[in-house]
């Protein structure tokens, strides 16, 4: 991993996954978490001010040092505790049924085995806990999909993420039943910002 990925890659993803539109996405995807909740891809901590007060403790997955120091100042104002936890949500230390709740926003982009760190997340959630999650993938047209496979490469060099993963059928693939799936845009160039939000179970 190179200078860029290690130290402006995570600087820059803070600042494009703040805006307004955001933040309204985070504060839907947060709501009805509860106990202890695992969050992959827990980046500069961009979730935490959104956690409802029924969130005993967080445990965050997040392999950047970098995006770590930078949600410092989210973790101190923050009524709910903050664990840190691994840095590679393939590969989880905790046990079985350990979580309640689980938390993915904008993360199975970046993992290079997204089925594998699901199969984790559905491992260690109590039977019954939901994984909550929200992430760019697949669009819904041909034209959008041709442009996301051309971009893509570049995409993955500047900002570590690939932009025509299949949510659904990752979800599927690990074994997770899905609750809830809708599909929309941001107000951006439609092959990038084609959204999943939603809502599946162990």
């Amino acid at each position: 991993m190179g200078r860029y990925q290690r130290s402006v890659q995570p600087r820059l993803l803070a600042r494009l996954l703040d805006g307004d539109d955001v933040r309204a996405i985070r504060r839907r995807v947060c709501a009805g978490l509860h106990g202890e909740v695992l969050e992959i891809g827990y980046g500069s901590g961009l979730n935490q001010p959104h956690l409802p007060p029924e969130v005993a403790r967080v445990t965050a997955v997040e392999p950047s040092a970098v995006a770590l120091q930078l949600s410092e100042r989210r973790r101190a104002a923050s009524p709910v505790p903050v664990r840190l936890g691994a840095g590679d949500a393939q590969r989880l230390p905790h046990a079985d049924a350990s979580f309640d709740s689980a938390l993915s926003t904008w993360t199975l982009c970046g993992i290079e085995d997204p089925v594998a760190a699901l199969r984790e997340v559905r491992r260690v959630l109590r039977p019954g806990g939901v994984l909550h999650f929200v992430e760019h993938g697949l669009g819904p047209d041909p034209s959008s999909v041709r442009w996301q496979r051309r971009c893509s490469p570049l995409n993955r060099r500047l900002a570590g993420c690939v932009l025509d993963r299949d949510v659904p059928a990752l979800l599927a693939a690990a074994g997770l039943q899905v609750q809830t799936c809708s599909t929309y845009h941001l107000a951006r160039p439609r092959f990038a910002s084609h959204l999943y939000e939603g809502r599946a179970a162990a």
